[in-house]
């Protein structure tokens, strides 16, 4: 029988290289390229990459795609007729930084079967939570730029009630965008987790799809596009209202992001920043993450929103 009380536990193995992965960017980031479900909506509607300068991006909104003067029959050996090119109207978008810290400390990583399975829970409640800000705002940003609606009262009343004309709402908001004669191609349709329920249970539009096939949503329980749309569902607290968003994602917005990258961040493709400093006196690790971003509305009508889809 032993006499003196055994040692205290030591880092080796798989906690001494989660250790060193904190002290890593390179690592880190590797680390969070394998959580695959952190991805931002609003990069998936606002797809534009601008980059900001000075803390802000100047943009022009509602860029006209013709000229106002209209080309006129040239006669041989005489000059063009000449235009002005015509411009939006300019607007400034000043920058925000948001971000979150957390402690990971040692007893929490020595004390899990699988010491990184604990990093992963720390970075994916660090990015999922600015994922969530994020997003919340850029939603907002599109609702109080984008004014044009179409009514799900008019094809056949609320979703979730009655006898739904789905298909036929989201055409005709299709047709309303692309009636500008503005050269947006409506790609994508936007809606809540619960909204996308009704509509992949719909039994009209379970009609519509081929049947015994892998991708019918009775077998995958996806709907990937409706009506040539990309579908994107986000839950319901993103969305400024409980609306469907039909919308031109190429020509609507963008994001822009600060570019720079300060000393000891690391950043992704998702260009959530990302930084670990280790508290020697708490025996544990701050790790925390940050975007420095701002959403910019350029083509409001490159979207409108299908209302009352919901009673």
């Amino acid at each position: 029988m032993p006499v003196n009380p055994p040692g205290a536990p030591t880092l080796s193995g798989d906690l001494l290289t989660i250790h060193r992965m904190l002290e890593s960017p390179t690592l880190i980031r590797r680390r969070l390229r394998t959580i695959a479900d952190m991805r931002f909506v609003a990069d998936r509607i606002l797809t534009q990459r601008l980059r900001s300068s000075g803390g802000a991006v100047l943009y022009d909104v509602s860029e006209p795609i013709i000229n106002s003067r209209p080309v006129e029959a040239v006669a041989p050996g005489s000059e063009y007729p000449r235009a002005v090119t015509a411009e939006g109207v300019a607007a400034l978008a000043a920058v925000t930084k948001w971000g979150q810290s957390t402690r990971l400390t040692d007893e929490k990583i020595k004390r899990q079967r699988m010491p990184g399975d604990e990093l992963d829970r720390v970075l994916r409640k660090v990015v999922n939570t600015i994922v969530s800000k994020v997003d919340a705002v850029a939603l907002a940003a599109v609702a109080s730029a984008v004014t044009a609606t179409v009514d799900a009262d008019t094809y056949g009343g609320a979703w979730n009630a009655g006898t739904p004309q789905i298909l036929r709402a989201i055409e005709v908001a299709k047709a309303a965008i692309s009636d500008l004669d503005m050269g947006y191609e409506p790609d994508t349709i936007l809606m809540s987790s619960s909204t996308y329920a009704i509509v992949a249970s719909d039994e009209k539009v379970a009609a519509l799809r081929r049947r015994e096939t892998t991708d019918n949503p009775i077998y995958g329980g996806q709907i990937e596009t409706i009506a040539g749309l990309v579908v994107v569902e986000a839950p319901a607290a993103r969305l400024p209202t409980n609306d469907v968003w039909i919308l031109d994602s190429r020509q609507l917005g963008g994001m822009a992001d600060e570019a720079n990258v300060d000393p000891g961040y690391t950043v992704d493709e998702m260009a959530v920043q990302v930084q670990s400093k280790r508290i020697a006196e708490a025996d544990a690790w701050d790790v925390w993450g940050r975007r420095i971003t701002v959403p910019v509305v350029m083509e409001p009508g490159a979207a409108t929103r299908i209302v009352d889809t919901i009673d």
